[in-house]
């Protein structure tokens, strides 16, 4: 019998469970211990069993980390991430120092870019590791199959293949393998949920928490993203491996041990007088390449026969040439011309004609060679002294911002698919700017302007015969607004006791060669700095 406060009297208690098949009784107040030092501070609030006697599926307990295989795979996830940042590590160095056996004849971006997204890819695995989804399944395998074509136009193109040397192949493969690795975890992991649903419930579990369900739609979105990039990063070997097809004048030589390749073209015909070679013109660039506009009026020079030879190259990273380890100085630039000169057998004289930044590279090389070069002449030259703007931090910190995001070439590919840019455009013109090479070379002259290439063209200066012919030719336009710049040319006009000229053109920008006034100074003096090298003793 039961009394009204739920008691049971003598042997009723046993009857009542009997009967009740077998279920608990309610504690009552009398059944609850007060607390005491032994009670636990915190109740115990883990869901009950169902009457089944299986877990609730919200249980913590019912989770795919409970198979030895999940664990695992997630164990060597995590190790792939360690090394993958390792060697993303490696690879970021190697833009601004390169390690032994580490150079590739490229910018080096495109492995940094290929080795960035395998180690979100991996971060995406491990952060939704227990939230598998069918979305982001399909999404990492067309990553993978996009990153298995690059391999592809690696592998076949030869000058892609040269460019991204070992370094570049393997980050594209180690790409595609941890995709693939990614997708197949995602399946495991899938496998594994269910199982322990089955067991712990009794049944699959096919509803998610609004949680799970802001876990999965982060995934997706973040992969998907994934996708946009490999998709950019595919176009853009597509048109590298187009412009490969671009065969320059001239040819690529070797230098530095075999490390890199410097474009070299040489036009014209040796000629003598009275026995003696006639000087040939060395032409040395600016901030672009020599073919994008610089060489036209000199070729114009040549055709109306002011002179009768030229000679120009592509410094490393510009044109045609390969990029060279870092750091590179400018002094750097003046040997590897030095050496391809040679191993193409010409052997001047020379008459240096350069501009902008080109001349820092022209005059360390004549310093270098007093008895063969037998003129200077000097288009709006950087100055020592005004090296510290190449390398200001914030120039520095930009070069290399856009030196990461050019693999995805998202100017290159506008500018083939809507404007019509064409391979010559990529390669020397236009958008040759846009490249990692050209972003890359600039950035190597960033770092060093200030320190290397000064102290090289500071004791250049020191070695500079004083009976060099020099004539130079300033920017208008410049000198006017720039009061620096000005003061810095008029000591560049007192560079050797023989300076012929100095003319200011007015109107005429840094490029002086781009206006009409600017090409005829130039011819002109051009002719009279001829005239004097062949007087000189």
């Amino acid at each position: 019998m039961v009394s009204m406060w739920g008691s049971k009297k003598n042997g009723e208690h046993d009857g009542a469970e009997e009967g009740d098949g077998g279920s608990r009784s309610r504690p009552t107040s009398q059944d609850v211990r007060d607390p005491d030092e032994r009670t636990g501070l915190l109740s115990n609030n883990r869901r009950p069993h169902t009457r089944d006697g299986h877990l609730d599926p919200d249980d913590p307990a019912v989770s795919p980390y409970n198979l030895w295989t999940v664990r695992f795979l997630r164990y060597i996830t995590v190790f792939f991430a360690m090394i993958t940042f390792v060697w993303w590590v490696i690879l970021f160095v190697s833009i601004f120092v390169t390690p032994p056996g580490m150079h590739t004849r490229g910018s080096g971006y495109t492995d940094f870019s290929y080795t960035t997204l395998t180690l979100g890819n991996l971060l995406v695995a491990l952060l939704f590791f227990t939230g598998p989804s069918k979305a982001m399944r399909i999404f990492l395998s067309i990553v993978a199959v996009l990153l298995l074509a690059d391999i592809i136009i690696i592998a076949t193109v030869n000058r892609v293949r040269i460019e991204e040397g070992w370094p570049g192949v393997a980050s594209a493969t180690w790409a595609v393998l941890v995709a693939v690795w990614c997708v197949m975890t995602d399946r495991v992991v899938e496998w594994g949920k269910r199982e322990e649903e089955e067991r712990l419930t009794g049944r699959p579990e096919s509803r998610r928490t609004l949680g799970q369900w802001l876990a999965v739609l982060a995934g997706t979105v973040i992969v998907f993203a994934y996708i946009l990039i490999t998709i950019l990063l595919t176009g853009t070997l597509i048109l590298r491996a187009i412009d490969a097809g671009l065969a320059p004048d001239g040819e690529r030589i070797f230098v530095d041990g075999h490390k890199y390749q410097v474009h070299l073209a040489c036009i014209g015909n040796v000629t003598e007088t009275n026995g003696q070679r006639d000087p040939t013109i060395l032409v040395e660039a600016g901030e672009k390449p020599s073919e994008h506009n610089f060489e036209k009026w000199v070729y114009t020079t040549f055709e109306n026969g002011t002179i009768g030879r030229y000679c120009y190259w592509d410094r490393p990273g510009y044109g045609w040439s390969d990029n060279a380890p870092s750091p590179h100085s400018a002094g750097a630039s003046a040997y590897a011309l030095s050496e391809a000169l040679a191993s193409a057998g010409e052997t001047g004289p020379w008459i240096s004609v350069s501009a902008g930044y080109g001349s820092v590279v022209a005059r360390i090389f004549a310093s270098r060679h007093l008895r063969q070069v037998r003129g200077m002449m000097l288009i709006d030259p950087m100055h020592e002294d005004l090296l510290y703007r190449l390398a200001s931090p914030g120039r520095g910190f930009a070069l290399w911002g856009y030196g990461i995001i050019s693999p995805l070439g998202i100017q290159r590919l506008g500018g083939a698919l809507f404007l019509g840019r064409t391979k010559e455009d990529r390669v020397f013109g236009k958008s040759e700017s846009q490249t990692g090479k050209f972003l890359k070379a600039r950035l190597q002259e960033n770092l060093v302007a200030d320190s290397l290439s000064k102290n090289e063209l500071m004791t250049s200066r020191d070695n500079q015969s004083k009976r060099t012919p020099v004539v130079l030719v300033s920017s208008g336009i410049q000198t006017g607004k720039d009061h620096d710049w000005l003061r810095k040319q008029e000591d560049l006009s007192k560079l050797t006791k023989r300076v012929l000229s100095w003319d200011i053109v007015a109107k005429a920008p840094h490029e002086v060669w781009r206006t009409f006034d600017g090409r005829q100074t130039l011819e002109r003096r051009l002719g009279e700095l001829i005239e004097a090298s062949m007087s000189r003793k």
